[in-house]
């Protein structure tokens, strides 16, 4: 028996076959035999009537949207493949991106301090041979998924919100003025928040293969040495299995929750999480300062989450949405999952209740609420960087060398750099002071890193960053027309705040601290 098959043997249920299968969706994902879904399909006769404006599909994130969404009036529906309960591991942010359930109505302010599990500061950010940088309330709060899904789920059922647990979704056939949901569900909207896996982002995208994954496992155990502090971004080793291994590290309620994460392409020679699994493990005693005898392991987790260039999805039918992991509107750095979806939970709940005002619900006017961003575009030159290719020979160190000196730039440039690109949130004028100082600081370094990027990749990436620029700039205009858009007729004022949304969130001008 294998370590991993010891440790895995210990815990509540057959987790071991829960890793072997996710490790066969990720085989076939690489090889391209990942059958693709037809639960979509169309119908160009009317509906005879509609009873729902949105139906909801994937409950355990699609329920922000729901109840934003119900709570201000709109007749929701959400459908469940199984029962509508959040997880035991907690999900981390920041508390300032937390304020968004308030904004909404979501959560009361005892009801948002009750779903905060954990908090703790600071949190680190080191590589091999670099020094370590520090930073405070960067995704520092942890948040009780099972609470926070109890609260949002009573209050949706609360705002007239109908939930069909223990139901997944079997097809969507599209008509003219609505959607048909399981041969049963008449809507206005269909909201797919099925995430990675969707059968309806699978059958968008046609089979594509993934341009790059990231495999992460980990667990929560108690057992370790006491510690308040986390690691936001920590590598401690050089390349192995052509992987440059990324370590997190947070306090949690029973415990403390230690992650391995890399990034790699699909080819169907990488590493898969079991052999990931079995590395954490093999590394995690030097990287806490604990031998696995002194732990007791209380969860495990692992997954891989596939990132397309094609993002966010464009779906090519009419009155269906993806949000969250189902469009790819995280980075390809990210994990995406609570952080990314709390992000975009106002922008999503405002646009889709104009569109729905408007009758905006073709494919066309749709695709604005999920709209290119070049904040999100440029960080694929920054995955290629911290990856290598699977027959690319580089030096061991060259990723390690790169990132401390990157992050010893942000961190003399100051915390208004260093934290929102720690939250996923890219903004131009903090890249180009990084860019400077990096390229003044290490130009040897920077000019190894061309070959391994790819010098398509380079250019593809300046298109990228002269976009950033420009949206920064339109966003700053907008500011100054908003007082004239007021006039247009609403279904075009539905077309300019999509406009204006894009070069907001394109730009990074979202980002608030605190």
């Amino acid at each position: 028996m294998s370590i991993t098959e010891d440790i895995l043997s210990q815990l509540p249920g057959d987790v071991m076959a829960g890793l072997r299968k996710s490790d066969r969706i990720l085989a076939s994902l690489r090889t391209d035999k990942s059958p693709i879904p037809s639960v979509v399909k169309e119908n160009n006769q009317l509906l005879d009537s509609v009873d729902w404006d949105v139906i909801v599909c994937g409950g355990t994130l699609g329920i922000l949207i729901g109840c934003a969404l119900a709570v201000r009036g709109v007749k929701v529906g959400l459908i469940e493949r199984g029962i509508l309960r959040g997880r035991e591991q907690e999900w981390n942010i920041s508390r300032k991106e937390l304020e968004v359930f308030v904004e909404l109505n979501l959560l009361t302010h005892a009801e948002l301090e009750t779903a905060i599990a954990t908090e703790y500061n600071p949190a680190r950010v080191s590589f091999s041979g670099g020094t370590e940088v520090w930073v405070e309330d960067v995704l520092n709060i942890g948040v009780d998924p099972v609470y926070l899904l109890e609260t949002l789920k009573s209050k949706f059922l609360a705002a007239g919100g109908e939930l069909w647990e223990n139901t997944p979704l079997t097809e969507a056939v599209v008509h003219p003025n609505g959607v048909m949901v399981n041969n049963q569900l008449k809507t206005r909207l269909l909201i797919d928040a099925m995430g990675n896996f969707s059968p309806i982002a699978q059958q968008a995208r046609q089979g594509e293969k993934p341009d790059a994954l990231c495999l992460v496992v980990g667990s929560c155990a108690q057992g370790f040495p006491e510690n308040n502090t986390g690691d936001l971004l920590l590598s401690f080793t050089s390349l192995h299995n052509q992987c440059q291994y990324f370590w997190e590290a947070f306090p949690a309620r029973d415990g403390r929750t230690t992650y391995l994460f890399t990034y790699m392409d699909a080819h169907p020679q990488r590493i898969g999480l079991e052999d990931l699994f079995a590395e954490y493990l093999r590394l995690l005693p030097e990287y806490q300062g604990v031998e696995l005898n002194q732990l007791k392991f209380q969860r495990v987790l692992y997954g891989f989450f596939p990132t397309y260039r094609q993002s966010p999805l464009k779906t090519p039918w009419n009155r269906i949405l993806p949000v969250g992991d189902s469009s790819g509107s995280q980075s390809p750095l990210s994990f995406g999952g609570f952080g990314a979806m709390v992000r975009h939970l106002k922008r999503l709940t405002l646009g889709i209740e104009e569109a729905l005002q408007t009758d905006q619900l073709s494919a066309k006017a749709l695709n604005l609420l999920q709209p290119y961003q070049p904040s999100l575009a440029v960080t694929w030159l920054f995955q290629k960087a911290m990856s290598v290719g699977i027959n690319q020979n580089i030096s061991p160190e060259q990723i390690n060398q790169l990132l401390a000196v990157v992050f010893a730039q942000m961190q003399k440039l100051g915390t208004t750099v260093l934290k929102p690109f720690l939250q996923d949130i890219v903004q131009f004028p903090a890249l180009t002071k990084t860019l400077f100082k990096t390229a003044l600081a290490n130009p040897g370094l920077i000019v190894k890193i061309i070959p391994q990027v790819g010098l398509l990749n380079l250019l593809d990436w300046v298109v990228h960053y002269i976009n950033l620029s420009v949206y920064t700039a339109l966003f700053s205009l907008s500011t100054m027309l908003e007082t004239w858009m007021k006039y247009l007729p609403q279904q075009q004022q539905y077309y300019w705040h999509r406009l204006v949304d894009s070069w907001k969130y394109g730009s990074g001008s979202d980002y608030q601290d605190g």
